[in-house]
């Protein structure tokens, strides 16, 4: 029997029916994850499945030169490695931790044996992957249309939506190859935020100091994108 795990940790895991999650239950572990950790890479066989608790991981593309950018972000609201019981076993994206935290692990030989035999985990986690395609396709309008500061801004309230305070630890270099731009830009736009009265920055620990702020100088896309996850899961307790 699995131990530490609150089934109200994660969202999904929230919503399973109590038959499903007290078959899961026994196949669970609670682990660490750490700053920059690598789940899965790009092109590599998924062992497991994980839903974070109050770790974010960020979903990212990779391209021939190594450069990269942030598709989406997962945290306490649902899982990582939807590929696997979308039937692809593998995926082109990378899998990283954006923010250290525990996480709830699942065997991914488990996670599609459920996903086959359980209508109700079915809906659920199928419920789930529109709503998260629904933010990777927002996050490549965002980037192609929208400014820096603004691309930051949602990038920071999806970002909190999925942490219990309103602390993240991110270094500038790891925000910039989130955004896919300069380091160099990412300084400047969380310059402009800082000197706004939005955020406190220093030393890779961010502080959002006016939430309010944030959101009315953001783009419509983080909107759309948590209208999106509300729709889709009603049932799940609101990001």
């Amino acid at each position: 029997m699995a131990l530490g795990i609150d089934k109200s940790s994660n969202h999904l895991l929230a919503a399973l029916p109590e038959a499903e999650w007290q078959r899961w239950l026994p196949h669970m572990e609670l682990v660490n994850l750490k700053l920059g950790q690598v789940l899965y890479e790009s092109g590599g066989t998924m062992q497991y499945v994980y839903f974070p608790i109050d770790a974010i991981v960020s979903l990212l593309f990779v391209l021939e030169n190594g450069s990269s950018a942030e598709i989406a972000v997962v945290g306490n609201e649902g899982i990582v490695g939807v590929s696997l019981f979308m039937g692809g076993e593998t995926t082109p994206s990378r899998a990283v931790v954006q923010s250290a935290g525990k996480c709830v692990k699942l065997s991914a030989y488990k996670l599609k044996k459920e996903f086959n035999n359980s209508l109700p985990v079915m809906h659920l986690l199928l419920r789930y992957t529109q709503a998260l395609i629904t933010q990777m396709t927002q996050t490549a309008v965002c980037n192609r249309h929208h400014s820096l500061d603004q691309q930051l801004c949602r990038w920071l309230l999806l970002s909190m939506d999925r942490l219990t305070g309103n602390h993240l630890v991110m270094t500038q270099e790891l925000i910039a190859n989130m955004l896919g731009v300069r380091r160099e830009g990412v300084t400047e736009a969380a310059g402009r935020l800082q000197k706004a009265g939005l955020i406190s920055y220093a030393r890779g620990k961010i502080e959002v100091l006016d939430r309010a702020g944030i959101e009315a100088r953001t783009c419509e896309c983080y909107g759309v994108v948590k209208l999106e996850y509300d729709r889709l899961l009603p049932d799940l307790i609101a990001i």
